[in-house]
């Protein structure tokens, strides 16, 4: 199970910078390296099992129901993968802490790094496709905050936005088509997945899989046309360009296309999709490049370029291809990483990353130059250096793949593709580092302290050794992780510098003099580029979303335009339709329950709720009148809950009825006694009775088909199992904290969520034209006395007498009707009423607890009983119960059921004071004059003080 923690380190570690703010710039950097530190040597354990060919799995249950485990596996290839983003990411780590500016906020950059190092993880390591779907959508979001970090650039948020629009979007269609593969495959885990590629590959819905599965792989690994985000993702800080394009979020649909390529290759449809989209990207990222001025766009755009090289090695459904894209993989991440920090310590050192205004750095950064120089030979492929080796095998597999019936179209534009390479290379080391000084850099240019080039040195190191001994630093690693990626042997090889006389060793020749040749061409290439059609990308993708979002206006004024009565016609109609072919198109059956007789309670309370009904409708412009007819409704309501044996249910109804009705009460003295008089259309009106005539006849029918039928419930499981699972006899309690528990806790948070947004929303109401509209609307001087005597008297008998009836009530609720959330409600009634009574000033100076602790308390308080159930091995909110025997008092029965129940009392009670709480704030700033601040206390004077008048009240 220790491999589960390999992903979740770093989310700790996301978890625990924001609380260091104060601790300073190492110490952060010292907890994010920590934190990689820990997942690194905790993934590094298990690298003797790998390698001896077993593989480590960690696995615990989610959702079951739907498929969804928390499990992880570690093999070949999601070692590699994980391995080489936790190392890179170790030493961008190192890095960014001598790059970012003191101005930078170093805890929330870490904090987005190691978020975004956690999803990677979590995605080479998923064993479940749906748990692959979480993590990658997380990384998407995760990049989003890396690179808008520089909130302050309008580039930079652009860029973030682009980013999300397009890989968020890709992985819409990743997560349907991980859905299908699913669906085919009969299982969600991919170590099952993997052993079923004949099945996949034979089924009639593979071809939408794949489809699907390769729009989610090309949006996020830059493939075309798709290509148009990852350079406007330069906007980031470059240790964040460093780390997406050596080790993270554009290698992450790489990952994908060889973690499925046992399941998905081997088809033409694959070969077909897979290797033109990779060859096309190949040579239109590698031809941007070329032309490009800014030093990290001829990265980013040679980041293109390489990664449609590994899709095309993917896409040639070879073994042979596979381990030559492993290869390439490996040496791509370590010199594009260590070219993105050396573009990083250019900008830092000389102000520029603009080509134009550099050269000549060689002479002046000496350190830096020669681990910059080192790594551009390798992304070039020039000999001796690890790029050059995998361009060479590439060469030689592209020499052997047909295409079209044609046999040299594709080592003919893999060779141009390689040469283009060798020509941005050479354009970025001659245009900024060799050459003769220059005089008007931004800033006097110097080698950078020795934490902004050791990661780089860290990274050249890899680039030299693999290229001069490949067998022995990179032979293992790439043969395990081709190996996993093929799920089965491998062809020779051989990683060596000198494989004789072959077609690669040609092409490769061809393509360095052609390289060159072509950047002594430069500006002839440049001027045909301009004079030739070329279509912006960037612009295309800024019309789409403009014309989304027109789309989008036009369609929502056309639907909407702030009528709530075409609001709710809308619904009532769509409700009754649906009901209303639902019954014509289904078959029919009388019922066979005997209808029982009326008793006369039971008429009168019915003609008292039509009636009540009735009136609402035609009188509802008086606000107060209409508050007491709902209020008849709900007393109805909760008489038939009474009738029909439902304590439980009488009880919330009543409580929540005379709470919903002080709130209102308090609500409605802020506002006029009328609402203002609407247009008498007879249309509408008769389009509304139509609607709700039909609405009311079909649930009238639904009610007498239910009741006159016998229909099979799972409430008889709760009648059975309640005493004997949740240890109560009160059914509904023991449901509610219990058997479901986890539909509870959704809905004090829902609640919590409620009275927060009625204190954001009245809020408003405190200030501005909304405090001088309330002002205005203010109804008349009323009674002349605020804190009527008798009142006061009366709530302070009863408040002693309610809370402890809400104790009570509390206390019993496992076995008979009460429990938390009815205790709440008593007991809220009991606050609303000292504070109409006495005021609210002085009910709340005598308050212990404020509301926002109340409902934070709730709610944490039901998370942590529910929690508790995880240190015994049982599932999110089991609970348990016991019978114990305690002196004087004898056996009690104690439920742990109790403590989420508690939290529910909280969350309520929290609710009504929150609300209670604003609208007084509202009420005191639209009083027209002060209001006394006591109730009726009178302090009595002493003898040496002069008495106060009664009027101004006190404590």
């Amino acid at each position: 199970m220790l491999i589960a923690l390999v992903p979740i380190l770093p989310f700790l570690g996301a978890a625990i910078l924001p609380w260091m703010a104060r601790a300073g710039r190492t110490s952060c950097a010292l907890v994010a390296a920590s934190a990689t530190s820990a997942a690194l040597a905790l993934l590094l354990a298990a690298a003797p099992a790998v390698y001896g060919g077993a593989v480590v799995q960690a696995r615990h249950e989610w959702v079951p129901q739907i498929g969804l485990s928390f499990g992880f596996f570690v093999d070949g290839l999601g070692f590699f993968f994980a391995s080489m983003i936790l190392a890179i990411g170790l030493l961008v780590i190192a890095y960014a802490r001598f790059y970012l500016s003191p101005k930078d906020s170093i805890t929330r950059f870490y904090a987005y790094l190691l978020l975004f190092q956690g999803a990677m993880v979590g995605i080479v390591l998923s064993d479940n496709i749906l748990l692959l779907a979480v993590f990658w959508e997380l990384t998407s979001l995760s990049s989003f905050l890396l690179i808008g970090f520089w909130r302050h650039s309008a580039e930079a948020r652009q860029g973030a936005r682009m980013a999300l629009v397009v890989t968020g979007g890709g992985g819409l269609l990743l997560l349907a088509g991980l859905l299908v593969l699913g669906g085919i495959a009969g299982s969600y885990e991919l170590t099952e997945i993997l052993g079923q590629g004949e099945r996949v590959k034979a089924s009639p819905l593979y071809p939408l899989a794949l489809l699907l599965i390769l729009g989610g792989a090309f949006t996020k690994s830059a493939q075309f046309p798709f290509h148009f985000w990852l350079p406007h993702a330069m906007a980031a800080p470059t240790p964040v360009s460093a780390y997406l394009h050596s080790a993270t979020m554009v290698k992450a649909g790489v990952f994908l296309l060889a973690r499925l390529w046992p399941v998905l290759a081997g088809t033409e449809a694959w070969f077909l999709a897979v290797s033109s989209v990779g060859l096309v990207t190949m040579l239109v990222g590698a031809w941007i490049a070329l032309f490009k001025d800014d030093l990290k766009a001829i990265l980013a755009y040679s980041t293109v370029s390489h990664l449609g090289l590994m899709v095309m090695l993917l896409g040639f459904g070879t073994p042979s291809a596979a381990l030559v894209a492993a290869f390439h993989i490996l040496n791509h991440a370590t010199f594009k990483a260590a070219l993105f920090l050396s573009a990083g310590i250019v900008d830092h050192e000389t102000g520029t990353r603009d080509v134009r205004r550099l050269g000549g750095l060689a002479r002046l950064m000496p350190i830096s130059a020669a681990l910059a120089l080192v790594a551009a030979a390798s992304m070039a492929g020039l000999p001796f250096f690890n790029g050059y080796l995998s361009k060479e095998m590439m060469l030689e597999e592209a020499a052997r793949t047909r295409y079209l019936g044609q046999d040299w179209l594709v080592p003919a534009l893999a060779t141009l593709g390689a040469l283009l390479s060798v020509a941005y290379s050479a354009r970025l080391a001659i245009k900024v580092y060799l050459g003769p000084a220059r005089g008007d850099y931004p800033k006097p240019p110097h080698d950078p302290p020795a934490g902004m080039w050791l990661p780089v040195a860290a990274l050249v190191l890899p680039v030299v050794a693999i290229g001069l001994l490949p067998a022995t630093f990179a032979g293992p690693v790439v043969e395990r992780t081709a190996l996993a990626i093929v799920g089965g042997p491998l062809p020779y090889h051989s990683l060596a510098i000198w494989h004789g006389f072959t077609p690669a060793l040609f092409l490769g020749i061809a393509a360095i003099l052609g390289g060159f040749a072509a950047l002594a061409s430069h500006r002839a290439l440049d001027g045909a580029r301009r004079a030739s059609p070329r279509p912006d990308a960037k612009r295309a993708f800024d019309a789409a979303v403009a014309g989304a979002v027109a789309a989008c206006r036009r369609t929502t004024d056309a639907l909407q335009n702030d009528s709530l009565p075409r609001y709710l016609a809308a619904i009532s109609a769509v409700v009754v339709g649906v009901g209303a072919f639902g019954f014509y198109t289904g078959a029919h059956a009388p019922g066979f329950r005997e209808v029982q007789p009326a008793n006369l309670p039971a008429l009168v309370s019915w003609a008292v709720l039509l009636a009540a009904c009735g009136a609402v409708v035609l009188t509802h412009r008086d606000r107060l009148l209409t508050l007491i007819l709902t209020s008849v409704a709900g007393l109805v309501v909760s008489l038939a809950f009474v009738q029909f044996s439902a304590p439980d249910l009488a009880l919330t109804q009543i409580s929540v009825e005379v709470v919903f009705t002080i709130l209102l009460l308090l609500a409605l003295n802020l506002l006029p006694k009328e609402t203002p008089p609407e247009p008498a259309r007879l249309l509408r009106r008769a389009r509304d009775g139509l609607l709700a005539a039909a609405a009311g006849i079909g649930a009238a029918g639904l009610a007498f088909a239910a009741m006159t039928r016998d229909v099979r419930s799972i409430s008889e499981y709760h009648l059975a199992q309640s005493k004997p699972g949740g240890g109560g006899t009160n059914v509904v309690n023991v449901t509610l904290v219990d058997f479901r528990g986890f539909d509870t806790f959704g809905e004090i948070i829902v609640l919590c969520v409620a009275a927060l947004a009625i204190y954001a929303l009245l809020d408003g109401a405190l200030r501005g034209e909304a405090a001088r509209r309330l002002a205005s609307m203010r109804q008349g001087e009323e009674a002349a006395d605020a804190h009527p005597l008798l009142l006061v008297v009366a709530t302070r008998v009863l408040l002693p007498l309610a809370l402890t009836a809400g104790a009570y009530i509390f206390l019993r609720g496992h076995n008979q009707p009460g429990g938390g959330f009815i205790a709440g409600l008593v007991v809220a009634i009991a606050l609303l009423m000292q504070s109409m009574a006495s005021g609210y000033e002085w009910a709340a100076r005598r308050r212990r607890v404020e509301a926002h602790t109340m409902l934070g308390l709730g709610v944490l308080i039901a998370g942590l009983t529910g929690a508790a159930s995880f240190a015994f091995g049982r599932p999110f909110l089991t609970s348990a119960f016991g019978y114990f025997h305690l002196p004087v008092v004898g056996e009690v029965e104690l439920a742990s059921a109790i403590a989420f129940d508690l939290g529910v009392f909280l969350a309520v009670v929290g609710t009504v004071l929150l609300s209670l709480s604003q609208i007084s704030r509202v009420q005191g700033r639209a009083e027209r004059k002060p209001v006394p601040a006591g109730p009726t206390d009178i302090r009595l004077p002493r003898r040496e003080q002069v008495a106060e008048p009664a009027a101004q009240g006190g404590d």
